[in-house]
């Protein structure tokens, strides 16, 4: 029998996922505090999330950060439509050690929790060619590796619970100093003179190449910033939890003030719910109101 599947949260990222779950047949039972959003993404509206535990055998979460994911997972409606067997798939970009509580929480009442971190975008998300960091069971994983594979191309266990959110702060944080350190570099590309396009040759065939220089920037420096992606204050919000794992680590975190304070500035200066590639206009912004593109 195959599992009905609810999914919470349909958002920029959760919309698309569950967008590629229905095109790919299976039916979807959503629930947004924004109803439109439901429909856009092809998912029969439930009045509750309580409802979509309730009338789903695996649920999937795709919230704002920990503090959502808790108010929404520990609600006691919530709770009491849990059912044994059950499995619930946070796909958020969560803090590991809430993660580790609401874990063991639904363990003690005989559900499965997977965390799940993604990484590739809204672009990634529409192709199905996220990567998933998975924390948690094997068995679990094994079981919802069908859905998995309408939205997600690569798909790793890491460990235990907590391990897929450790996993995904680390790989955002890296996210964060690639795109920054890049637009600042683009920025003082443009004020020396220098042809963007070649710049970007240069780098993607040197030591210099990342992510940012390789998928993002000769996007940007044609006036596309990519828009649907993770946004500055989203940015900063996962560097910061970056930063707060590494505490509870006790790893010292000793490059993270370059991508809080571009970040941040461009939170600052108007950008905070516009896609993380603007970063590059605020740093622009205070370097001479420099663009990298010419406006249309």
């Amino acid at each position: 029998m195959t599992d009905r599947i609810g999914f919470i949260g349909l958002g920029n990222m959760g919309g698309r996922m569950t967008r590629r779950i229905v095109d790919g047949g299976e039916p979807v039972l959503g629930f947004d505090m924004n109803a439109e959003a439901v429909a856009a993404a092809g998912a029969s509206a439930a009045e509750s999330a309580a409802r979509v535990v309730a009338d789903s055998d695996v649920v999937l979460l795709s919230l704002p950060d920990s503090r959502v994911v808790e108010r929404v997972v520990l609600d006691e409606a919530f709770l009491a439509a849990l059912r044994p067997g059950q499995v619930v798939v946070d796909l958020s970009t969560a803090a590991p050690s809430s993660t580790q509580g609401i874990h063991a929480r639904l363990q003690g009442l005989g559900a499965e929790y997977l965390d799940a971190g993604i990484s590739g975008g809204a672009a990634a998300a529409e192709k199905g060619t996220l990567t998933l960091m998975v924390g948690g069971s094997a068995e679990a994983l094994e079981r919802v590796r069908p859905i998995f594979a309408h939205f997600a191309t690569n798909v790793f266990l890491l460990g235990g619970p907590g391990a897929g959110h450790s996993t995904k702060l680390l790989n955002n944080f890296l996210n964060a100093i690639a795109l920054s350190a890049t637009a600042e570099v683009m920025v003082a590309a443009k004020k020396a003179g220098l042809d963007l396009q070649t710049v970007l040759d240069v780098l993607n065939s040197s030591s210099g190449v990342n992510f940012a220089t390789q998928n993002r920037f000769p996007k940007i420096i044609h006036g596309d910033y990519l828009k649907g992606g993770l946004t500055n204050a989203l940015m900063t919000k996962d560097v910061v939890l970056y930063v707060d794992h590494l505490h509870e680590l006790g790893v010292s975190s000793l490059n993270a003030s370059g991508p809080l304070a571009s970040f941040g500035l461009a939170n600052a200066l108007g950008y905070a719910n516009e896609i993380s590639n603007t970063v590059v206009d605020a740093i622009g912004d205070v370097s001479g109101h420099v663009r990298l593109h010419e406006a249309d």
